[in-house]
């Protein structure tokens, strides 16, 4: 039986008769229209209250997830309940009216007495009904019933695509009053009703001052047998079902196919209704909360007492309103007939419908349906209300019996208003400001207090559309806000000034166009423009126009003239008058003066010869007038017009245009958005003219964005996730970005605070990252005073936020224009997210072709809904950087309309290039918004679904990184998280990671590296070496690509798998509330971005899993221990490179303990621990432990992570002078040895030997220490292949660093060069550009400057190519060094000091502490060494705002060492300014430097610094023993470094100290600086080497001013 329900309703006219009532669907199909039918019955009237606001509820909603689907199943639940009891009681709904719905009982007038009792029983039933339910989502709803009976006339109209039918007559009218008298759950009978009923059977109490009467309950008598009278009443119903078909119910759907009567009951329902029938949709398709501008229309007649009498104008007016609305693609929802008239509901924008300018479009429908039924003879009153805002439009009620209608607070707003401002058209103050009309062509009116209307806000009358030259000063443009700058927009200024230029220079008229979308800015622009050149007292004339002005001839002209004579300063017709006649008396008779009387709004007497002369003569006279009096002006002064949204400037306007530039010198700036359609013949001869300058607005770029927000909020910052946020999602459209910040605003979603002072601030996980984007300090005088910052309020997620109403608009408007093939492509790619792969689109589209998707791809890229890349870097290139605005060719094909084989070539083209393209991404992220809302609830989650299975294949590490998952055997320690997805997904995904499927796979036993003939005990130095140089240029040569390939041939892809598969799966998994896959991923994607140097990302992703976490109401629904120890490992090591040592430590020891492996936390388990691990060493090193099998893949998992935090926590310990540390310190190496031998795994073994040569290093100062060996030999017997090979070339990077630090500069050199050159052929650049650093260094402290400089060129192309911001930050390090240093110019201070400024902020170089550090401390030096000391501080502040954030690297040393240069050169400052606090500043210095020495994470190399640091601090307090003393152990350290730099300024300042007698000269560094030569002339011979060695910076020192003596 279930199935032939569901067959029953799948039919079309099934389909169809679910939206219509009995009454239409087994009634006589009208000849003509109107046609009357007049029959007896019983009306009930159901209002509902609640559900409006519901609506609003969810229409305000901050988050995405409160969708139409979820509201239209919270009304459905309620009204579904009424529907079914109306129709179990034979009712037949007539109509739904938003929250309201009205229901026939028709029968023959005998049997409306016991219909009536039925009726009222039904009544109860409804009320009891939901008593006993409970409200949902804060729904309290309301139900208020009133009943009529008696005489009902139905009256059917419409045209030739449309019909409606309405119920009229005085039962109609007594039912709306009834209803109108009920309270809350109540039942009230119109009089006619109670007249007509059993009164016997009614308990009643009468109304006050009312005929109605309620009623309390029915009181049968003991005797009456419901059952029964019920049957006797359905035989009264001709449609109820009975016989075998009294299980349905109702009756319709049984309908049978009659293609006849489905295309009569075709016309009853909407266009939208009926194609979604057809195509099959389900039901809730169309539901959404949607931006629509609703028009009730209200006729009030002059007799309305019959159908006859009304029918025709009822008729006429709904013919006319059709017609007018079928214009702008919008239709009549429905149609009512109360006792206050006829009303119209009208809709503009429903789906599919969405066309620009709808506001417009509505007023302008509105004034003509006015005007045209004001016409109509029967017709007394016309009253319209028109609003704007959100709605929710979708299909109500029940699946027997459901209607497509509009719900909200707009909706009830247009029905009040156009009852209580009877007689004209009123609109609300949304819709009058979003029009964008004069508002000379509206009126406030005094405000109302509305029925159910809680607010409206002010309420206009529109008086009409027709534009008119109103003479107001500075009816122009708009306004400009004083003291605000005009941001980002310095290029456009320039083609402004230059041509104004030419156009002062030469004698002809030239012409500037700024074309560009809506919201770009342009009337901003000319406010500058006009500003500017009235400084420069230039003569402007600046007008704005208006869409309506576009139909009306000449009107640009006249407007343009009327400022042109100076009629806008006159307030009175007899002022304008005299300003016209002393201006045009010696140009024409006074006889035709009268020819301005229309378009200047004056009074000259009309004379006869003006009378009898045409229009179109009249226009010729003023054009040649016109003409004259600018030729006049011009030959007087240079003139400047000025014109603002010139696309609505009338073609006769144009013309005349085009002849002025032809005849008299002008300069017109003009302002314009895209033409809609061509534009006329005249304005494309302008825009061609080669006097035309043509700009093509671009949009902001980020940075300005940034800085636009910082003065719209009044504030010195914004976080960087609010800035990343609002520069993405605006698109860099200013007007864009304004709606999204008011949206947060009206949420509350940003707090404004007064910002901390970072070194006293609490480090917490959520307070890590306080980056703060700032405009340049020349705008911070337009902001507020003190430093307030804006960020995002607790909790808020700005990825789930909902569109403003107006961008949402835009996006719809888009979206509808769009063919339904598009469409659907376009809501499909929004479920993928802002990028995707075109692979991942195909698998979702339904049984689309490839080459369709290409073809349909390619249009919508020329349309600007997408843009398609090659690759992801190409990608995130693009989205740093918005399209700057562009000059056009006068020549140029663009300016052009394309038209048949031009434009399907560029189409062709395009298809190729999305062919050759990889990745799809929105132009617009809005779009994506939009169109993903418009999707179902069920809809969604299956493709979803679909696209997690379609990604988990992929969801692993590139082929070059040797497949697998990003955390090591993540898959296999979580093997239950995956049990969601079918077997088959699951194998495939196992093969493409590399891993067998139905049993494990084993490793083969790793032998512990013994010395072999290779590494001889007694070898030197220099024989140990020569091998290891030897080797590694074998593998170099064997890498060679003359050779057999053993590389890679494509850049690792691990960066484009976490951009367009990890982070998406994320996505998915949420959209699917599979929250514990969607944890797996957010680890996988954390530890990606580790894996790239993206800590900022990694800590998002992480703070996201986090917020996950504390959302779970019980946290044994995540207590897996392995997910558990990697979240803590990952959050230690972000902490770790955010230099917060403490809280790194933390997490490190957590997850450990997770893993099963505690980490000792006092000194007893500490030695018991140290004693345990040594004895597991060394049964390893006995060869005792090769017997062991080797660990399972879960096994394997666990043991990666204990590395991961062992490597992490021995360098933790190594920072710190505490003497206990050394022992923590000893035993974390330990352990990540032993623990590398447990998983017996090449690579782990190599770097946790590598970690424990290196911790042995610095506490013996070693040259080869045995474990570096055994590297040597367990890479020398791995086949060069696969990651035998990567290993190769991390033991020569790491052994590289290792000798660098430890002062072995020509070692580190020669390890370095290999170790770069490897990398380089592994297309690893993150890889390579770490060498390039250190290596660069050594270079640097050698003096090899040719070897530098082409260090330093690697270092450029790697940041340019691969866009790695570290490299060039490295790079510029090196530059300022150079400069400090070396003695010569590489790139120029300045240079350097824009890249700071620009990228102080970049969320990557937020976590470099060491690069950030050193580039403030250059510069602090710089300045001081200047000194100018007041810039001196604010970059040493910056800088010392960064030390305590400690990471045992040789980049934060170098910066520390150029820190403690720049407070030692203060010190100085310091002595002379207090003089009693000097020795306390010295002592404190020399405790630091000391401090810094004895580190152990301080290298060797760094001694001749720090040393020579010392020694000066020391010469400042008079004390020279010792200040030779720490010069000479400097010296001694430099020479077999080979330190060559730091030797040569020991020696210099040794001289100048004792040595010399001269006085140091204040301006010293400043002329060395002014001598220093470039880098260019060293390399052409034109500077000696040896003479820039001299050009140093000698430490002012001035012992007869000693304070210490």
């Amino acid at each position: 039986m279930d199935m032939q329900k569901d067959e029953s309703e799948d039919r079309t006219i099934a389909r169809v008769a679910a939206h219509l009532p009995d009454l239409i669907l087994y009634g006589p199909i009208p000849a003509e229209r109107p046609s009357v039918m007049e029959f007896d019955g019983t009306l009930m009237f159901v209002d509902i209250s609640g559900f409006t606001a519901m609506t609003e509820k969810f229409s305000r909603a901050m988050y995405m997830d409160r969708g139409a689907e979820q509201l239209v199943g919270i009304l459905n639940h309620h009204l579904s309940g009424i529907v079914e009891t109306v129709l179990l009681y034979g009712g037949d709904i007539l109509k739904f009216a938003g929250d309201a719905l009205l229901a026939l009982w028709k029968v023959e007038r005998t049997q409306l007495k016991s219909i009536i009792t039925l009726v009222i029983r039904c009544s109860l039933k409804i009320h009891q009904l939901f008593r006993l339910k409970e409200s949902e989502e804060g729904l309290k709803v309301r139900v208020k019933i009133g009943l009529a009976a008696g005489h009902i006339s139905m009256l059917v109209f419409g045209d030739e695509a449309r019909d409606f039918f309405l119920v009229t007559g005085q039962t109609v009218d007594d039912v709306r009053r009834a209803q109108d008298l009920a309270q809350v759950n109540d039942v009230v009978l119109s009089p006619n009703c109670w007249q007509l009923c059993d009164r016997s059977m009614v308990e009643i109490e009468r109304i006050p001052d009312a005929r109605a009467v309620k009623v309390l309950f029915l009181k049968p008598p003991s005797t009456f047998n419901f059952d029964e009278f019920f049957r006797k009443c359905m035989t009264f119903m001709e449609n109820y079902p009975s016989g075998d078909k009294q299980n349905l119910l109702r009756l319709a759907c049984s309908l049978e196919s009659d293609p006849e009567l489905e295309l009569s009951l075709q016309k009853y329902v909407m266009e939208s209704i009926w194609k979604q029938i057809n195509d099959k949709q389900l039901r809730g398709y169309l539901s959404e909360l949607r931006p629509v501008t609703i028009m009730f229309v209200n006729l009030m007649f002059k007799n309305q007492d019959k159908a006859e009498v009304i029918g025709s104008a009822i008729q006429d007016s709904c013919v006319y309103i059709s017609s007018v609305l079928r214009v702008f693609q919008s239709q009549i929802n429905k149609v009512f007939m109360f006792d206050k008239g006829c009303s119209f509901l009208c809709v503009f924008g429903l789906p599919g419908e969405k066309v620009p300018d709808e506001v417009t479009h509505a007023l302008e429908s509105a004034v003509n349906i006015f005007d045209f039924c004001s016409q109509v003879q029967e017709i007394h009153t016309v009253s319209i209300g028109v609003t704007s805002g959100i709605v929710f439009c979708g299909i109500i009620g029940h699946s027997m019996r459901h209607e497509y209608t509009v719900i909200g607070q707009k909706v009830n707003t247009a029905a009040r208003m156009m009852t209580y401002y009877p007689g004209i058209v009123t609109c609300d103050s949304v819709t009058y400001n979003s029009s964008s009309l004069p508002a000379y062509l509206f009126k406030e009116l005094p405000k109302k207090v509305m029925k159910g209307v809680a607010d409206s806000g002010p309420i206009y009358q529109c008086l009409g559309l027709k534009e008119e030259v109103v003479f107001v000063k500075g009816d122009r443009i708009c306004n400009r806000k004083e003291g605000y700058p005009l941001l980002g927009r310095d290029k456009e200024l320039q083609y402004c000034q230059y041509s104004l230029e030419k156009f002062l220079m030469s004698s002809c008229s030239h012409i500037l166009m700024y074309e560009g979308r809506s919201g770009l800015g342009k009337s901003k622009i000319l406010m500058e423009v006009e500003s500017l050149l009235q400084d420069e007292k230039h003569r402007t004339i600046a007008i704005a126009l208006s869409k309506i002005g576009f139909h009306q001839n000449f009107y640009t002209i006249q407007k343009l003239m009327a400022s042109v004579l100076g009629l806008d300063a006159c307030r009175h017709y007899r002022e304008r008058q005299t300003s016209l006649q002393s201006q045009v008396q010696s140009l024409m008779d006074e006889r035709f003066y009268c020819i301005f009387n229309d378009i200047f709004r004056v009074q000259f007497p009309v004379s006869q010869e003006v009378s009898k002369i045409t229009t179109l003569r009249k226009q010729k006279q003023l054009e040649e007038l016109f003409m004259k009096i600018l030729e006049k002006i011009a030959k007087q002064e240079r003139m400047i017009f000025m014109i603002d949204e010139g696309q609505f400037m009338d073609s006769a306007s144009w013309a005349f245009l085009e002849k002025l530039i032809q005849n008299v010198p002008v300069f017109i700036i003009m302002t314009l958005s895209p033409f809609i359609e061509l534009p006329c013949l005249a304005a494309s001869a302008i825009m061609r003219n080669r006097h035309t300058t043509y700009i093509a607005l671009g949009a902001m770029q980020p940075g300005d964005i940034c800085k636009k927000v910082c003065l719209d909020l009044g504030v010195t910052g914004i976080s960087t996730e609010l800035e990343l946020y609002l520069a993405s999602r605006s698109c860099g459209v200013p007007l864009f970005c304004e709606e999204i910040l008011k949206n947060l605003q009206q949420h509350r979603a940003l707090v404004c605070r007064q910002i901390e002072v970072e070194e006293k601030a609490n480090v917490t996980w959520n307070q890590l990252i306080k980056n703060f984007a700032k405009p340049t300090e020349e705008l911070k005088i337009f902001t507020l005073g003190g430093e307030n910052v804006c960020e995002l309020a607790s909790g808020v997620r700005l990825k789930d936020l909902s569109l403003p109403l107006s961008l949402k608009e835009i996006s719809l408007v888009q979206l509808d224009s769009m063919s339904l093939s598009h469409q659907m492509l376009v809501r499909c790619a929004a479920i993928l997210g802002l990028a995707f792969t075109k692979e991942l689109l195909f698998e979702i589209l339904p049984c689309w072709e490839m080459k369709r998707m290409i073809k349909a791809l390619a249009t919508l890229v020329e349309t600007n809904i997408f843009d398609c890349f090659r690759n992801n870097k190409e990608l995130q290139l693009a989205l740093k950087h918005n399209v700057a605005s562009f000059e056009v060719n006068h020549r140029s094909l663009s300016l052009n309309p394309t038209e048949g084989m031009a434009h399907s070539e560029e189409l062709r083209e395009l298809e190729n290039e999305v062919i050759a393209c990889h990745i799809i991404h929105f132009s617009r992220p809005m779009m994506q918004k939009t169109a993903y809302e418009l999707w179902l609830k069920s809809e969604k989650e299956a493709m979803h679904l679909t696209c997690a299975r379609f990604l988990e294949q992929n969801a692993h590490k590139c082929d070059q990184c040797h497949g697998g998952d990003f955390i090591p055997y993540h898959h296999f320690a979580m093997d239950t998280q995956l049990s969601s997805l079918d077997m088959d997904i699951i194998q495939k995904m196992a093969r493409a990671k590399g891993f067998k499927a139905g049993k494990e796979t084993t490793l083969k036993g790793i032998e512990i590296p013994s010395t072999s003939d290779i590494f001889l005990e007694n070898l030197s130095f220099e024989e140990i070496t020569k091998k290891i140089l030897s080797f590694f240029d074998i593998t170099i040569k064997k890498m060679s690509p003359s050779q057999e390939v053993i590389v890679p041939l494509e850049h690792c892809q691990c960066e484009e798998t976490l951009e367009l598969v990890l982070v998406p799966l994320v996505y998915h998994f949420l959209a699917l509330r599979q929250n514990n896959k969607a944890m797996y991923y957010i680890l996988e994607a954390a530890s990606a971005c580790l894996a790239v140097d993206d800590n900022y990302m990694a800590y998002k992703y992480l703070n996201e899993g986090e917020r996950m976490l504390k959302g779970r109401k019980k946290k044994a629904s995540w207590s897996h221990p392995f997910e558990s120890a990697t979240f803590y490992s990952l959050k230690g090591q972000v902490y770790y490179n955010m230099g917060h040592m403490v809280l790194a430590k933390k997490m490190l020891r957590k997850a450990l303990q997770l893993l099963n492996r505690d980490f000792p936390d006092n000194l007893i388990s500490l030695f018991i621990c140290n004693r345990v691990e040594k004895n597991r060493h060394i049964d390893y090193m006995s060869q005792e432990a090769q017997e062991t099998p080797p660990p399972g893949k879960k096994r394997l998992a666990e043991l990666y992570q204990q590395n991961a935090c062992f490597s992490l926590l021995w360098k933790i310990y190594s920072i710190n002078d505490h003497f206990h540390y050394k022992y923590y310190r000893s035993l974390a190496a330990q352990m990540e040895v032993n623990t590398a031998l447990d998983m017996q795994d090449d690579f782990q073994i190599t770097k946790a030997y590598l970690d424990y040569s290196l911790h042995y290093q610095m506490t013996y100062q070693s040259l080869w220490d045995k474990y570096e060996v055994s590297v040597m030999e367990l890479i020398s017997s791995l086949p060069l292949k696969g990651e035998s090979i990567e290993i190769v070339a991390y033991v020569a990077d790491t052994l590289g660093y290792t000798k660098f630090t430890m002062g072995y500069l020509d070692l580190a050199i020669d390890l370095g060069s290999r170790a770069q050159h490897m990398w380089a052929l592994l297309h690893h650049p993150n890889k390579r550009y770490k060498v390039l650093c250190w290596l660069g260094r050594c270079l640097f402290l050698q003096n090899r400057y040719k070897h530098l400089a082409q260090v330093l060129g690697w270092l450029w192309d790697l940041s340019v190519k691969e866009d790695n911001i570290c490299s060039k930050a490295i790079f510029y390090f090196l530059c300022l060094d150079i400069i400090l240093y070396s003695g010569f110019i590489y790139r120029p201070f300045d240079e350097c000091l824009e890249f700071i400024h620009q990228n102080e902020d970049n969320r990557i170089l937020k976590f470099q502490n060491g690069l950030l550090l050193g580039l403030y401390s250059c510069v602090a030096v710089w300045y001081a060494r200047l000194q100018k000391w007041d810039t001196f501080q604010l970059f040493f502040k910056k800088a010392k705002n960064l030390v305590p954030r400690r990471t045992p690297t040789a980049l934060y040393l170098q910066g520390m060492c150029s820190y403690m240069e720049a407070r030692i050169l203060h010190l100085p400052k310091e002595i002379e300014n207090q003089p009693t606090l000097a020795q306390d500043s010295c002592v404190e210095v020399l405790k630091d430097l000391n401090r810094l020495v004895t580190l152990n994470t301080t290298g060797t190399v760094f001694y001749p610094r720090l040393y020579h640091l010392t020694a000066y601090v020391c010469i400042l307090m008079g004390d020279g023993e010792n200040c030779d003393r720490f010069l000479n152990s400097a010296l001694e350290l430099c020479l077999p470094q080979g330190n060559v730099l730091e030797a040569c300024w020991l020696d210099m300042n040794r001289d100048w100290w004792y040595i010399s007698c001269q006085q140091t000269e204040e301006d010293q560094w400043r002329r060395t600086i002014l001598s220093l030569p470039s880098w260019e002339e060293i390399a052409s011979g034109k500077v000696n080497t040896e003479a820039i060695q001299k050009s140093k910076f000698l430490m002012r020192v001035n012992l007869l001013d000693d304070p210490f003596y």
